[in-house]
């Protein structure tokens, strides 16, 4: 039989670009690799492949929305933490993120580190602000005559077991009369400015999405066609395309697919 498409991959982009062209009235096959249509939106490579072929430009692609991994130094520390969730701001690279940071025993997942993964690359330091809206050095100054630990006041804001953990490694507790004015000044600052920095990710298989992919400068943004290659259409994770949490690459993978479902 002739087909008048052949859509490689059979997820959400896919998918959207079959039954747009069908409802046009062309005769459509769609190839996937996996056992069934609309899996998690990963790729095998193979449009990559394609690009390739015909010189096409092709950001390195990465996994992202992703867990960071931590060095074992840093896991002996954290991985009896593991399932501890701290409210924080992350920031890296210009971006930034107030959710919440889970620790795990790998290292470190939950919104608000999915979404700086994205920005994150090998090397690069994580900042993260524990008191996100508060001034740690007004808070502090304000209990320096306090007989109060340290760690019994940060556990009033963050969970308990992580304050201690974090005073252990940072600033032994003690009650914060016996602080000195530069003390609780150095420690305000690392608590807003916490630097972490991860040695890895948890792979493409633990991401939701993949970052990098072929350059949307090749394609039309209206049809979604190779400006170079007539007839040749990128959809969805293969394109250099990467949205936020919250449902945005799952739309970015229907638009692009209905889009060039208008036109093949």
């Amino acid at each position: 039989m002739k087909w008048d498409v052949i859509i490689i991959g059979g997820g959400a982009a896919g998918l959207f670009c079959a039954m747009e062209a069908g409802r046009r009235g062309r005769t459509v096959l769609v190839v996937e690799h996996n056992d069934e249509v609309g899996r998690k939106i990963l790729i095998s490579g193979f449009g990559y492949r394609v690009a390739r072929q015909f010189n096409l430009k092709i950001i390195p692609p990465a996994p992202a929305l992703v867990p960071l991994t931590l060095n074992a130094q840093d896991l002996a520390v954290f991985t009896p933490l593991s399932g501890v969730s701290i409210p924080a701001v992350v920031r890296c690279e210009g971006a930034e993120f107030a959710e919440s940071i889970l620790l795990t025993h790998r290292g470190m997942s939950g919104p608000a580190i999915l979404q700086i993964s994205s920005y994150w690359s090998r090397g690069k330091t994580l900042s993260v602000e524990l008191l996100p809206g508060k001034n740690a050095h007004e808070m502090l100054a304000k209990m320096r005559e306090s007989d109060a630990e340290l760690a019994t006041l940060l556990g009033f804001h963050i969970p308990k077991r992580f304050a201690q953990t974090w005073c252990d490694l940072y600033a032994p507790s003690k009650p914060l009369r016996g602080y000195s004015e530069t003390e609780i000044g150095v420690i305000a600052e690392r608590l807003h400015n916490w630097q972490v920095t991860p040695v890895g990710t948890e792979g493409f298989q633990k991401a939701e999405v993949t970052k990098g992919g072929l350059d949307t400068g090749e394609l039309s943004s209206k049809t979604m066609e190779a400006r170079r290659v007539p007839g040749l259409y990128f959809i969805g994770e293969v394109v250099d395309v990467t949205g936020q949490l919250g449902g945005y690459n799952f739309q970015w993978a229907w638009a692009s697919g209905f889009a060039a479902g208008q036109y093949v």
